[in-house]
């Protein structure tokens, strides 16, 4: 039946290689059964819920990709979406979580739409590789804030907007230990450093007294807080416009350039260069960013991590699928994710970071027309707290940079047209 299902002898593979990629991916990922109810509570929603459904949507959008497109690429809640579903559309610009839920909704249905028409491949080679390398770096950025502002280094201050708290409380010390545990662990080549840090850091505060033990593992918590509440006519609003345009902007990319990542590594390329079978993963991801936001979770996307897993040789879309059923298996230790504090999440948080802003190795620096707009993209992000002022900012800049620099042929329509469209929506609906 497996090897039906998944022509395991085609791809030079086996269940036993199948299984130990599968195990390496959900260690290499875990983190985010952690930090996605964490960061999603501080929205308001129900932080056992949410933990459901991070599992849930995990698992379907593995089965997706491995049933339907047989590629080992695993999904989950992604991180930077999450923050930006939280702290810039629930907290910063004041729509209620069941309105955000609405806006992941709406962003995953025109991803569908767009993987089954055919014509991402159109929108993706439009945008400029300077704007998603600057896009990626500012999530990254967006992020160490976040984790610097939740391990208590960077506090709110009336004179400096911001300032540095007391780094000597256990707290941001705690933090920072966690992120040299992941840098060492992963220097040293094991798996799952990220899961063993947010692990340990959490038994040393439960051995300081810092957080209070409520147990290992208990049964699922009930998804009924978060299960269907999504509100998508309240989604439907204006100044919803830019959130649900962010939503689908960077999960289209992030999804895209994932997968084409994870192949490369695995040779999974054809002769072109291409990815066969690409509507069907990009499926996977939308049909899960889908499923999730009814479920109570923020966008579903393609994790690179899974590159761990094909790295182990995993082939497959048998991969995936062990991925998803670990996932599964997770619903059971509820009580272990609960305990995790903020500060145990931040050095995660923060070394995702890191790896966020690698991608600026590939802008031209030299070249001010790509430098000014991918800085303005990477620093706008952060500063505003919003991913979607980020994007905006980057394109309006980068169409004026072409404009005033005699380099307005290098303008294509989509680019000029999403420039227009940020100008109108801070002119009439800011």
């Amino acid at each position: 039946m497996l090897e039906r299902l998944f022509q395991l002898q085609d791809h030079k593979t086996s269940v036993k290689q199948e299984v130990i990629a599968g195990f390496t991916t959900f260690l290499t990922m875990a983190y985010i059964i952690f930090i996605n109810p964490a960061m999603l509570a501080d929205a308001g929603m129900d932080q056992g819920a949410v933990f459901v459904a991070t599992c849930l949507a995990a698992a379907i959008g593995c089965f997706i990709m491995g049933f339907i497109a047989n590629y080992p690429i695993a999904l989950a809640p992604g991180m930077g979406l999450n923050a930006f579903f939280t702290y810039t559309v629930v907290l910063e610009m004041g729509y209620s979580w069941q309105v955000a839920l609405g806006g992941v909704f709406i962003s995953g249905v025109v991803f569908v739409i767009l993987s089954l028409v055919n014509i991402r491949e159109w929108i993706v080679n439009s945008i400029p590789h300077s704007l998603r390398f600057g896009i990626a770096a500012g999530i990254g950025l967006f992020l160490a804030f976040i984790a610097l502002k939740n391990a208590g280094i960077v506090v709110d201050s009336p004179a400096t907007f911001v300032t540095l708290g007391s780094v000597t409380t256990l707290e941001p010390i705690l933090a920072a230990l966690g992120l040299f545990l992941i840098v060492g662990l992963a220097n040293r080549g094991v798996n799952g450093a990220v899961m063993i840090s947010i692990l340990v850091i959490t038994l040393i505060g439960l051995i300081a007294g810092n957080i209070s033990y409520t147990g290992m593992v208990s049964m699922p918590p009930s998804l009924a807080p978060t299960f269907l509440q999504l509100d998508i006519a309240g989604a439907l609003e204006v100044g919803m416009l830019s959130v649900i345009f962010a939503f689908l902007f960077v999960d289209l990319f992030d999804t895209s350039g994932t997968l084409i990542a994870v192949a490369q590594r695995g040779n999974l390329l054809d002769k072109n260069g291409t990815l066969p079978r690409l509507g069907k993963a990009l499926l996977a991801d939308s049909g899960a960013t889908v499923a999730g936001s009814m479920l109570g979770t923020s966008t579903t996307t393609s994790y690179v991590e899974s590159t761990a897993g094909v790295s182990a040789g995993g082939r497959t879309g048998l991969t995936a699928v062990i991925v998803g059923i670990l996932f599964l298996c997770a619903l059971f230790f509820s009580p272990l994710a609960a305990m995790v504090p903020a500060y145990a999440t931040a050095g995660p948080l923060f070394f995702v970071a890191v790896l966020m802003l690698a991608g600026l190795i590939n802008v031209d620096w030299s070249d001010l027309s790509e430098a000014v707009p991918v800085t303005v993209t990477l620093v706008t992000m952060p500063l505003t707290f919003s991913i979607a002022q980020g994007i905006a900012f980057g394109f309006i800049s980068y169409a004026a940079v072409r404009i005033f620099s005699g380099r307005l042929n290098e303008l294509n329509l989509s680019v000029t047209f999403l420039a227009l469209l940020f100008i109108a929506k801070f002119a009439f609906f800011s």
